[in-house]
């Protein structure tokens, strides 16, 4: 046996099964929406399927790796020996080429020389070559880890007091990986995470999660949902408001887009009593300001209103329980949960598996903490 073939020709082999996918990839990213991940990566592949039409037919990299190889040594057998296979398998990769293009590619003489249909592939074929190179390449890095950058998109009160001692430590861990936080709702943050236009997600839970087998969730924590007012608020009187007085007063609701708006939404219509959204407000900050000044309430969950414990200008109360709706109320009273999403294609990049890591390792003892801060009254 040809030693090429049984040494360096497994290689080949090897080879040949990277480059089979090639194929595939190309059908694919004619169909596919551009991830943020990968957007050269699917600029690459298209320029490639731009070059591979001007050809009647989807053909190998290898056959086109064979062609390069005679066409600069001018010779089969010494192809074959660049290539680390046998002359015939070059011979077949060339013939198969030819029958694909509809015409030959060289003269066959003394010296392998281009027809010119082989003159009007070459530059084509050094082209795709050179970009699946280079493609393969900066796939490797990214699963090596030299991502240029880490997109984040999460809810505003995360982004305020618990993503920053994450930040600073993925910071540490991955100097060279830039990372672009923004601060959505929770609905607006999942779809900018379905597009590909970030690589994770901190968000209230959604039931569209569930049903979405290419989702990665992570439950982090539950917490409860108070009551803002106004501190001379006729409702800052109970030491738990009841839903049969809260529905009375206009509401500061969150914008559309926030899973917020939808709970609050869901919650009244599940008591049959008409929602007054009054104003539509986007953070907590603006929660307060408007909330100080008169007769409006607001429902939020309890890690927004961190500032607002410390203004004397403002109430917070819980609500009642409510036994009429257990499924959605528990001896807190109503609750959310927030949940960190990924896909699992993302988690084999080893920059967004760390972040994803730390996320679920340090948020819920930062919430409990803070638990055990509010139940001292601190």
């Amino acid at each position: 046996m040809d030693d090429r073939t049984h040494g360096s020709g497994y290689s080949f082999r090897k080879q040949q099964i990277v480059k089979a996918s090639a194929v595939s990839l190309l059908f694919f990213w004619q169909y596919q929406p551009l991830p943020n991940q990968s957007n050269r990566f699917a600029r690459v592949i298209q320029a490639i399927i731009r070059d591979l039409k001007h050809t009647s037919a989807f053909m190998r990299l290898e056959q086109l790796q064979a062609f390069l190889a005679v066409a600069e040594t001018g010779s089969f057998q010494q192809a074959a020996q660049q290539c680390g296979v046998t002359q015939s398998a070059i011979s077949r990769q060339i013939q198969g080429l030819e029958s694909d293009l509809g015409m030959p590619l060289f003269h066959r003489s003394a010296q392998a020389k281009l027809t010119i249909g082989g003159d009007c592939l070459l530059p084509h074929a050094r082209r795709i070559c050179q970009e699946w190179q280079a493609a393969a390449q900066e796939i490797a890095d990214l699963l090596a880890g030299k991502q240029p950058e880490l997109c984040v998109a999460a809810i505003h009160s995360i982004c305020a007091y618990y993503l920053p001692p994450v930040l600073q430590q993925f910071c540490q861990d991955f100097p060279n990986v830039q990372l672009r936080v923004t601060a959505l709702g929770s609905d607006r943050a999942l779809k900018v995470l379905k597009d590909g236009l970030v690589d994770v997600a901190i968000v209230m839970h959604h039931r569209f999660l569930s049903s979405n087998p290419e989702m990665v969730v992570q439950v982090l924590f539950d917490e409860p949902i108070r009551v803002l007012m106004a501190a001379d608020h006729p409702l800052a009187d109970f030491d738990a408001v009841p839903w049969a007085e809260l529905v009375r007063y206009p509401q500061v609701v969150f914008k559309d887009g926030y899973g917020m708006q939808r709970v609050v939404q869901e919650q009244f219509e599940r008591r049959g009593a008409p929602l007054k959204a009054a104003l539509e407000l986007n953070t907590p900050d603006a929660f307060r300001g408007v909330v100080r000044q008169g007769y409006l309430v607001a429902l939020l969950p309890e890690m927004a209103l961190v500032d607002a414990r410390h203004d004397p200008a403002l109430a917070i109360r819980p609500l009642a329980p409510d036994g009429g709706h257990a499924t959605s109320l528990n001896q807190e009273g109503l609750t959310r949960q927030v949940v960190l999403v990924t896909t699992r294609d993302r988690l084999q990049v080893p920059p967004i598996q760390r972040f994803f890591d730390l996320v679920s390792e340090q948020l819920p003892r930062q919430v409990d903490t803070l638990k055990v801060s509010l139940a001292s009254g601190k």
